[in-house]
Protein backbone atom coordinates (compact mmCIF):
# COMPACT_ATOMS: atom_id res chain seq x y z
CA UNK A 1 0.00 0.00 0.00
CA UNK A 2 2.62 2.33 1.24
CA UNK A 3 4.43 1.49 -2.69
CA UNK A 4 1.57 2.23 -4.61
CA UNK A 5 0.98 5.92 -2.46
CA UNK A 6 4.34 6.10 -2.93
CA UNK A 7 4.08 6.08 -7.02
CA UNK A 8 0.69 7.74 -6.96
CA UNK A 9 2.46 11.13 -5.31
CA UNK A 10 5.69 10.40 -7.76
CA UNK A 11 2.77 9.93 -10.61
CA UNK A 12 0.84 13.24 -9.68
CA UNK A 13 4.44 15.25 -9.04
CA UNK A 14 5.70 14.65 -12.60
CA UNK A 15 2.47 15.57 -14.18
CA UNK A 16 2.14 19.02 -12.27
CA UNK A 17 5.66 19.55 -13.47
CA UNK A 18 5.07 19.15 -16.91
CA UNK A 19 1.79 21.29 -16.60
CA UNK A 20 3.39 23.58 -15.15
CA UNK A 21 6.69 23.83 -18.04
CA UNK A 22 3.93 23.63 -20.86
CA UNK A 23 2.05 25.97 -19.56
CA UNK A 24 2.07 29.89 -21.13
CA UNK A 25 4.14 31.82 -19.33
CA UNK A 26 3.48 35.47 -19.09
CA UNK A 27 5.37 38.06 -20.78
CA UNK A 28 7.04 41.23 -19.07
CA UNK A 29 6.24 43.97 -21.26
CA UNK A 30 6.76 48.35 -20.73
CA UNK A 31 3.45 49.96 -20.48
CA UNK A 32 2.80 53.89 -20.92
CA UNK A 33 -0.66 55.51 -20.02
CA UNK A 34 -2.89 57.06 -22.70
CA UNK A 35 -3.40 60.33 -21.65
CA UNK A 36 -3.98 64.20 -22.77
CA UNK A 37 -1.03 66.21 -22.34
CA UNK A 38 0.41 69.48 -24.57
CA UNK A 39 2.24 68.41 -27.57
CA UNK A 40 4.42 70.23 -29.78
CA UNK A 41 5.54 69.36 -32.84
CA UNK A 42 8.78 70.88 -33.45
CA UNK A 43 11.68 71.45 -36.65
CA UNK A 44 15.12 71.22 -35.09
CA UNK A 45 18.54 72.28 -36.02
CA UNK A 46 21.96 74.29 -35.12
CA UNK A 47 21.92 77.90 -36.44
CA UNK A 48 24.28 80.83 -35.12
CA UNK A 49 23.89 84.26 -34.33
CA UNK A 50 24.82 87.12 -36.56
CA UNK A 51 24.36 90.88 -36.91
CA UNK A 52 21.23 92.54 -38.66
CA UNK A 53 23.69 95.17 -40.66
CA UNK A 54 27.23 94.47 -40.75
CA UNK A 55 29.05 97.23 -42.70
CA UNK A 56 32.51 97.03 -44.44
CA UNK A 57 34.49 100.23 -44.55
CA UNK A 58 36.81 100.18 -48.00
CA UNK A 59 39.33 102.84 -49.19
CA UNK A 60 37.56 105.18 -51.68
CA UNK A 61 40.63 105.30 -53.59
CA UNK A 62 43.94 104.83 -53.84
CA UNK A 63 46.37 106.69 -51.20
CA UNK A 64 48.46 105.95 -48.37
CA UNK A 65 46.64 104.46 -45.06
CA UNK A 66 47.80 105.21 -41.56
CA UNK A 67 47.84 103.42 -39.05
CA UNK A 68 44.69 102.12 -37.74
CA UNK A 69 44.63 102.24 -33.87
CA UNK A 70 41.28 100.93 -33.08
CA UNK A 71 40.50 96.75 -32.12
CA UNK A 72 38.14 94.52 -32.34
CA UNK A 73 35.64 95.02 -30.10
CA UNK A 74 36.27 99.01 -29.67
CA UNK A 75 32.58 101.00 -28.83
CA UNK A 76 32.49 103.57 -31.99
CA UNK A 77 29.88 106.55 -32.17
CA UNK A 78 27.97 107.77 -35.80
CA UNK A 79 30.45 109.81 -37.14
CA UNK A 80 33.79 108.91 -35.55
CA UNK A 81 36.70 109.36 -37.68
CA UNK A 82 37.96 105.65 -37.79
CA UNK A 83 40.85 105.78 -41.04
CA UNK A 84 42.59 108.40 -42.59
CA UNK A 85 44.15 108.07 -46.21
CA UNK A 86 46.74 110.76 -47.08
CA UNK A 87 47.49 111.31 -51.30
CA UNK A 88 49.96 108.92 -52.74
CA UNK A 89 53.81 109.97 -52.33
CA UNK A 90 55.43 111.44 -55.22
CA UNK A 91 58.02 109.15 -56.71
CA UNK A 92 61.67 109.50 -56.10
CA UNK A 93 63.68 111.18 -59.37
CA UNK A 94 67.06 109.11 -60.69
CA UNK A 95 69.81 111.35 -62.13
CA UNK A 96 68.62 110.54 -65.23
CA UNK A 97 64.82 111.58 -64.96
CA UNK A 98 65.85 114.45 -62.66
CA UNK A 99 68.14 115.63 -66.06
CA UNK A 100 65.23 115.03 -68.33
CA UNK A 101 62.70 117.25 -65.55
CA UNK A 102 65.24 120.36 -65.99
CA UNK A 103 65.40 119.53 -69.61
CA UNK A 104 61.69 119.85 -69.38
CA UNK A 105 61.42 123.04 -67.36
CA UNK A 106 63.72 124.68 -69.86
CA UNK A 107 62.05 123.52 -73.02
CA UNK A 108 58.87 124.75 -71.21
CA UNK A 109 60.32 128.65 -70.40
CA UNK A 110 61.34 128.33 -73.92
CA UNK A 111 58.24 127.86 -75.22
CA UNK A 112 56.49 130.56 -72.89
CA UNK A 113 59.25 133.36 -74.05
CA UNK A 114 57.99 132.60 -77.87
CA UNK A 115 54.38 133.01 -76.81
CA UNK A 116 55.12 135.94 -75.14
CA UNK A 117 56.72 137.27 -78.47
CA UNK A 118 53.83 135.97 -80.42
CA UNK A 119 51.43 137.96 -78.38
CA UNK A 120 53.46 141.15 -78.65
CA UNK A 121 53.16 140.91 -81.95
CA UNK A 122 49.72 140.35 -82.37
CA UNK A 123 48.99 143.32 -80.05
CA UNK A 124 51.08 145.48 -81.97
CA UNK A 125 49.24 143.99 -85.39
CA UNK A 126 46.01 144.46 -83.59
CA UNK A 127 46.61 147.74 -82.66
CA UNK A 128 47.46 148.92 -85.89
CA UNK A 129 44.39 147.34 -87.39
CA UNK A 130 42.30 149.23 -84.84
CA UNK A 131 43.58 152.68 -85.97
CA UNK A 132 42.97 151.92 -89.61
CA UNK A 133 39.92 151.25 -89.17
CA UNK A 134 39.20 154.49 -87.11
CA UNK A 135 41.04 156.52 -89.48
CA UNK A 136 38.74 154.58 -92.62
CA UNK A 137 35.57 155.24 -90.13
CA UNK A 138 36.27 158.91 -89.75
CA UNK A 139 36.99 159.17 -93.73
CA UNK A 140 34.01 157.71 -94.35
CA UNK A 141 32.19 160.26 -93.23
CA UNK A 142 33.20 162.37 -96.20
CA UNK A 143 31.50 162.31 -99.30
CA UNK A 144 33.62 160.46 -102.12
CA UNK A 145 36.96 159.58 -99.83
CA UNK A 146 36.83 156.39 -99.28
CA UNK A 147 34.22 153.54 -100.43
CA UNK A 148 32.16 151.39 -98.38
CA UNK A 149 33.84 148.36 -99.14
CA UNK A 150 37.75 149.53 -98.07
CA UNK A 151 35.87 150.18 -94.49
CA UNK A 152 34.41 146.74 -94.12
CA UNK A 153 37.65 145.12 -95.19
CA UNK A 154 39.09 147.38 -92.50
CA UNK A 155 36.62 146.82 -90.01
CA UNK A 156 36.93 142.85 -90.20
CA UNK A 157 40.85 143.04 -90.57
CA UNK A 158 40.42 144.72 -86.89
CA UNK A 159 38.31 141.84 -86.02
CA UNK A 160 41.14 138.84 -87.51
CA UNK A 161 43.84 141.17 -86.11
CA UNK A 162 41.72 141.20 -82.05
CA UNK A 163 41.19 137.43 -82.62
CA UNK A 164 44.50 136.74 -83.12
CA UNK A 165 45.86 138.41 -79.89
CA UNK A 166 43.03 136.63 -77.65
CA UNK A 167 44.73 133.02 -79.34
CA UNK A 168 48.34 134.74 -78.68
CA UNK A 169 47.40 135.20 -75.20
CA UNK A 170 45.94 131.74 -74.85
CA UNK A 171 48.49 130.59 -75.82
CA UNK A 172 51.00 132.29 -73.15
CA UNK A 173 48.89 130.96 -70.58
CA UNK A 174 49.23 127.71 -71.76
CA UNK A 175 52.85 127.92 -71.89
CA UNK A 176 53.32 129.37 -68.09
CA UNK A 177 50.93 126.56 -67.26
CA UNK A 178 53.19 123.85 -68.64
CA UNK A 179 56.50 125.64 -66.68
CA UNK A 180 54.72 124.84 -63.84
CA UNK A 181 53.52 121.50 -64.30
CA UNK A 182 57.29 121.09 -65.33
CA UNK A 183 58.85 123.18 -61.84
CA UNK A 184 56.33 120.96 -60.10
CA UNK A 185 57.46 117.47 -61.32
CA UNK A 186 60.73 118.60 -60.59
CA UNK A 187 60.17 120.08 -57.11
CA UNK A 188 57.52 117.44 -55.93
CA UNK A 189 60.14 114.28 -55.39
CA UNK A 190 59.97 111.76 -52.36
CA UNK A 191 63.38 112.62 -52.17
CA UNK A 192 62.51 116.59 -51.36
CA UNK A 193 62.00 117.57 -47.27
CA UNK A 194 58.22 117.17 -46.08
CA UNK A 195 56.27 121.10 -47.53
CA UNK A 196 53.26 122.24 -46.58
CA UNK A 197 50.44 119.62 -45.29
CA UNK A 198 48.28 117.46 -47.95
CA UNK A 199 44.87 116.71 -48.10
CA UNK A 200 43.78 113.54 -46.50
CA UNK A 201 40.58 111.42 -46.72
CA UNK A 202 39.04 110.53 -43.47
CA UNK A 203 36.27 107.76 -43.24
CA UNK A 204 34.24 107.88 -40.94
CA UNK A 205 31.67 105.30 -38.51
CA UNK A 206 28.40 105.18 -40.40
CA UNK A 207 26.44 103.90 -36.69
CA UNK A 208 26.96 103.67 -33.27
CA UNK A 209 28.69 99.71 -32.66
CA UNK A 210 31.69 98.46 -32.65
CA UNK A 211 34.73 97.09 -34.67
CA UNK A 212 33.61 93.62 -35.84
CA UNK A 213 36.76 93.08 -37.73
CA UNK A 214 40.16 94.87 -39.04
CA UNK A 215 41.26 93.60 -41.93
CA UNK A 216 43.85 95.94 -42.28
CA UNK A 217 46.07 97.52 -39.47
CA UNK A 218 49.60 98.87 -40.51
CA UNK A 219 50.25 101.82 -42.44
CA UNK A 220 50.53 101.47 -46.38
CA UNK A 221 49.24 102.19 -49.49
CA UNK A 222 45.91 100.52 -50.45
CA UNK A 223 43.93 100.40 -53.86
CA UNK A 224 40.83 101.85 -54.45
CA UNK A 225 37.51 99.20 -52.87
CA UNK A 226 39.97 97.72 -50.19
CA UNK A 227 38.86 96.38 -46.69
CA UNK A 228 39.72 98.31 -43.86
CA UNK A 229 37.53 97.47 -41.21
CA UNK A 230 33.77 95.87 -40.71
CA UNK A 231 31.39 97.32 -37.53
CA UNK A 232 28.36 96.97 -36.48
CA UNK A 233 25.87 97.20 -33.74
CA UNK A 234 25.81 94.24 -31.68
CA UNK A 235 22.88 94.49 -29.96
CA UNK A 236 21.11 94.15 -33.30
CA UNK A 237 21.44 90.33 -33.54
CA UNK A 238 19.39 87.28 -35.71
CA UNK A 239 19.61 84.11 -35.61
CA UNK A 240 20.50 82.24 -38.87
CA UNK A 241 18.93 78.48 -39.19
CA UNK A 242 19.77 76.17 -42.15
CA UNK A 243 17.31 73.79 -41.57
CA UNK A 244 16.45 70.63 -44.55
CA UNK A 245 14.32 71.71 -47.15
CA UNK A 246 11.39 69.47 -46.50
CA UNK A 247 11.58 71.21 -42.92
CA UNK A 248 11.81 74.68 -44.92
CA UNK A 249 8.12 73.92 -46.48
CA UNK A 250 6.47 73.47 -42.57
CA UNK A 251 8.23 77.03 -41.49
CA UNK A 252 6.20 80.18 -42.07
CA UNK A 253 7.04 83.89 -41.01
CA UNK A 254 5.90 84.32 -37.65
CA UNK A 255 6.50 80.54 -36.47
CA UNK A 256 7.41 80.50 -32.60
CA UNK A 257 11.28 79.48 -32.34
CA UNK A 258 13.00 78.46 -28.90
CA UNK A 259 16.36 78.88 -28.57
CA UNK A 260 18.20 76.52 -26.63
CA UNK A 261 22.16 75.54 -25.55
CA UNK A 262 23.07 78.93 -26.18
CA UNK A 263 25.11 78.97 -22.91
CA UNK A 264 22.65 80.96 -20.73
CA UNK A 265 20.47 79.31 -18.20
CA UNK A 266 16.98 79.45 -19.92
CA UNK A 267 15.80 79.14 -23.48
CA UNK A 268 15.06 82.14 -25.49
CA UNK A 269 12.03 83.53 -27.23
CA UNK A 270 11.89 84.20 -31.13
CA UNK A 271 9.93 84.54 -34.05
CA UNK A 272 10.28 83.29 -37.85
CA UNK A 273 10.84 86.52 -39.63
CA UNK A 274 11.76 84.92 -43.59
CA UNK A 275 12.23 81.75 -44.98
CA UNK A 276 14.40 82.16 -47.91
CA UNK A 277 13.04 81.19 -51.39
CA UNK A 278 16.51 79.80 -52.48
CA UNK A 279 17.94 76.27 -51.20
CA UNK A 280 21.97 75.35 -51.00
CA UNK A 281 23.74 72.12 -50.90
CA UNK A 282 25.67 71.36 -47.72
CA UNK A 283 27.58 68.10 -47.14
CA UNK A 284 26.47 66.31 -43.65
CA UNK A 285 28.50 65.10 -41.02
CA UNK A 286 28.13 61.42 -42.87
CA UNK A 287 29.12 63.02 -45.96
CA UNK A 288 25.69 62.98 -47.94
CA UNK A 289 24.61 65.66 -49.55
CA UNK A 290 21.56 67.72 -48.42
CA UNK A 291 19.46 70.62 -49.74
CA UNK A 292 19.43 73.03 -46.95
CA UNK A 293 17.57 76.52 -46.31
CA UNK A 294 18.12 79.99 -44.57
CA UNK A 295 15.55 80.63 -42.21
CA UNK A 296 16.15 84.12 -40.36
CA UNK A 297 14.43 84.51 -36.66
CA UNK A 298 14.51 87.76 -34.52
CA UNK A 299 15.12 87.42 -30.74
CA UNK A 300 12.29 88.07 -28.76
CA UNK A 301 13.35 87.81 -25.34
CA UNK A 302 14.58 91.08 -23.34
CA UNK A 303 17.75 92.24 -24.73
CA UNK A 304 19.08 91.89 -20.85
CA UNK A 305 18.79 88.08 -20.87
CA UNK A 306 21.04 87.53 -24.48
CA UNK A 307 23.33 90.70 -23.81
CA UNK A 308 26.24 87.92 -23.63
CA UNK A 309 25.43 86.73 -27.08
CA UNK A 310 28.04 88.02 -30.14
CA UNK A 311 28.48 87.32 -33.52
CA UNK A 312 28.20 83.77 -34.86
CA UNK A 313 27.67 82.38 -31.69
CA UNK A 314 26.34 78.66 -31.82
CA UNK A 315 22.23 78.04 -30.53
CA UNK A 316 20.13 75.29 -31.24
CA UNK A 317 16.80 76.62 -32.27
CA UNK A 318 13.42 74.41 -32.52
CA UNK A 319 10.84 75.86 -34.60
CA UNK A 320 7.40 75.33 -33.25
CA UNK A 321 5.25 74.26 -36.07
CA UNK A 322 2.33 72.65 -34.70
CA UNK A 323 0.94 72.49 -30.67
CA UNK A 324 -1.81 71.88 -28.49
CA UNK A 325 -2.79 72.23 -24.70
CA UNK A 326 -5.04 68.69 -24.42
CA UNK A 327 -3.94 66.53 -26.78
CA UNK A 328 -4.67 62.33 -26.26
CA UNK A 329 -0.94 61.02 -27.14
CA UNK A 330 0.97 57.93 -26.71
CA UNK A 331 4.85 57.17 -27.32
CA UNK A 332 5.99 56.62 -30.40
CA UNK A 333 7.45 53.55 -29.31
CA UNK A 334 4.14 51.65 -28.78
CA UNK A 335 2.79 52.04 -32.65
CA UNK A 336 3.63 49.76 -35.30
CA UNK A 337 2.93 48.97 -38.11
CA UNK A 338 -0.61 47.16 -39.34
CA UNK A 339 -1.28 46.95 -42.81
CA UNK A 340 -1.45 50.43 -44.30
CA UNK A 341 -2.25 52.23 -41.19
CA UNK A 342 -1.00 51.92 -37.10
CA UNK A 343 -1.65 49.89 -34.64
CA UNK A 344 -1.03 49.73 -30.69
CA UNK A 345 -1.54 46.80 -27.94
CA UNK A 346 -3.33 47.64 -25.19
CA UNK A 347 -3.58 45.95 -21.85
CA UNK A 348 -6.71 44.57 -20.94
CA UNK A 349 -7.08 42.25 -18.06
CA UNK A 350 -3.64 41.43 -17.85
CA UNK A 351 -3.85 40.45 -21.76
CA UNK A 352 -2.38 42.28 -24.69
CA UNK A 353 -5.22 43.44 -27.30
CA UNK A 354 -4.19 44.91 -30.76
CA UNK A 355 -6.16 47.55 -31.21
CA UNK A 356 -6.05 49.86 -34.75
CA UNK A 357 -5.27 53.52 -34.43
CA UNK A 358 -5.93 56.62 -35.86
CA UNK A 359 -2.57 58.98 -35.61
CA UNK A 360 -2.01 62.70 -35.97
CA UNK A 361 0.27 65.05 -35.22
CA UNK A 362 4.17 63.71 -34.34
CA UNK A 363 6.22 65.17 -31.58
CA UNK A 364 9.16 63.58 -31.93
CA UNK A 365 9.02 61.04 -29.31
CA UNK A 366 4.74 61.16 -28.66
CA UNK A 367 1.94 60.33 -31.31
CA UNK A 368 -1.12 62.47 -31.04
CA UNK A 369 -3.99 59.60 -31.08
CA UNK A 370 -7.01 61.02 -32.94
CA UNK A 371 -8.95 57.60 -32.47
CA UNK A 372 -9.33 53.60 -31.11
CA UNK A 373 -7.61 54.64 -28.00
CA UNK A 374 -9.22 56.44 -24.55
CA UNK A 375 -7.60 57.96 -22.04
CA UNK A 376 -6.71 56.08 -19.16
CA UNK A 377 -5.80 52.92 -20.85
CA UNK A 378 -2.19 51.36 -20.91
CA UNK A 379 -0.46 50.26 -24.42
CA UNK A 380 2.64 48.28 -24.71
CA UNK A 381 5.84 49.98 -25.81
CA UNK A 382 8.62 48.59 -27.42
CA UNK A 383 6.43 45.33 -28.72
CA UNK A 384 8.64 42.67 -30.02
CA UNK A 385 7.52 39.83 -32.36
CA UNK A 386 7.60 37.18 -29.39
CA UNK A 387 4.02 39.28 -28.21
CA UNK A 388 1.07 38.20 -29.57
CA UNK A 389 -2.94 38.85 -28.93
CA UNK A 390 -4.18 37.78 -26.25
CA UNK A 391 -0.85 36.84 -24.86
CA UNK A 392 -0.71 37.33 -20.82
CA UNK A 393 1.80 40.28 -19.99
CA UNK A 394 3.11 41.40 -17.04
CA UNK A 395 4.26 44.99 -16.39
CA UNK A 396 7.75 45.36 -15.98
CA UNK A 397 7.48 49.39 -15.34
CA UNK A 398 5.15 52.05 -15.59
CA UNK A 399 6.05 55.36 -17.45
Amino acid sequence: MRRRIGLILLTLALIAALVYGFWPQPVWVEAAVVARRPLRVTVEAEGKTRIMDRYVLSAPVAGTLRRIELEVGDAIRRGQPLATMDPLPSEVLDPRRQAQAEARVAATEASLHAAQETTAAAQAEADYAKLEFERMTALCKQKCVVTEAERDRAESRARQTQAQLRSARFAVEVARHEVEAAKTALRHSAAQPGGAARESVVIRAPVDGQVLARPRQSEGIVEPGAALLEVGDPHALEVAVDVLSPDAVRIRPGTPVVLERWGGEQPLEGVTRTVEPVGFTKLSALGVEEQRVWVIADLRSPAEAWSRLGEGYRVEASFIVWQGEHVLQIPASALFRQGDGWAAFVIENGQARRRVVEIGQRGGLTVEIRSGLTEGEQVVTHPDDALQEGATVRIRAEQ
